[in-house]
């Protein structure tokens, strides 16, 4: 399977580095400057490009978007007329008008776009429950470094937030793609409480996600380590993307 990406940051640089040891090959980064990114070019022998058109047209099977939530808005939609997606920046669903264009176009087209659970688990639950029709509780508690949430200093942990995911959305739009991909999976983003504690003894992110319904209740806590390469990014959400390219190969389908 030939894989485009978009973005030559530091999950398509780990989706490079383990090309080797699965069954995808990335082929073609769409980029905005050649130059900056030559030398990714040159190391993982892959074809650096600036117009989405050729991108698309260069024989790649699917697209992986590793960019930014603009990129998102500007590129998949012409993408999504051609190609499978799988998109990391899902702050663009925020949009309710431009979710609605692309799910137009994919189906429209017979596409797909897929959004990987990124740095939490357990959304195979969450939908399962939704299907019930019978969801009375949906809720995130994420505690993270006191300085990422608040701008004073503190020594003991404080509630930064509490609120609908929508609002977590509007506060904290650069720290809240999980609670947007909870929204997505089960009961919306106004219904999906959201609580954010500062901790200024916090060295790792961690995300409890409660559901309750008529199926009885779950909980579950995700401790994240930091991608090695790059302590800004969540290692679960990089390897989120390569089990989502993986899972293209699969007949057997598990928790779906």
């Amino acid at each position: 399977m030939k894989v485009g990406i978009i973005g030559a940051g530091a999950i398509a640089n780990y989706i490079l580095e383990k090309e080797k040891d699965h069954t995808y090959e990335v082929t073609s980064i769409l980029v905005r400057d050649m130059e900056k990114y030559r030398e990714i070019s040159n190391k993982y022998h892959v074809t650096l490009y600036t117009d989405v058109q050729a991108f698309i047209d260069s024989g790649v099977d699917i697209v992986v978007e590793a960019a930014t939530v603009e990129a998102v808005q500007a590129y998949v939609p012409q993408i999504i007329e051609q190609k499978d997606v799988v998109i990391i920046s899902i702050g663009a669903f925020v949009d309710d008008a431009f979710t609605q264009e692309v799910t137009s176009i994919a189906e429209k087209n017979n596409r797909n776009i897929f959004l990987p659970s990124g740095s939490i688990g357990g959304l195979d639950l969450v939908q399962n429950v939704l299907a019930t029709k019978n969801v009375e509780h949906v809720s995130l508690t994420t505690r993270k470094a006191a300085h990422t949430l608040v701008r004073e200093p503190i020594t003991e942990e404080k509630i930064a937030f509490q609120g609908s995911a929508r609002e977590a959305i509007a506060v904290y739009p650069k720290n809240i793609n999980i609670s947007i991909a909870l929204s997505l999976a089960g009961i919306g983003f106004d219904r999906t409480k959201v609580t954010m504690i500062a901790d200024p003894h916090a060295t790792k992110n961690t995300h409890t996600i409660e559901v309750e319904g008529a199926f009885g209740k779950a909980s579950f806590t995700i401790e994240n380590n930091p991608l090695p390469s790059n302590p800004s990014t969540s290692y679960l959400a990089a390897i989120s993307v390569i089990g989502t390219l993986e899972r293209q190969h699969g007949v057997i389908r598990i928790g779906q």
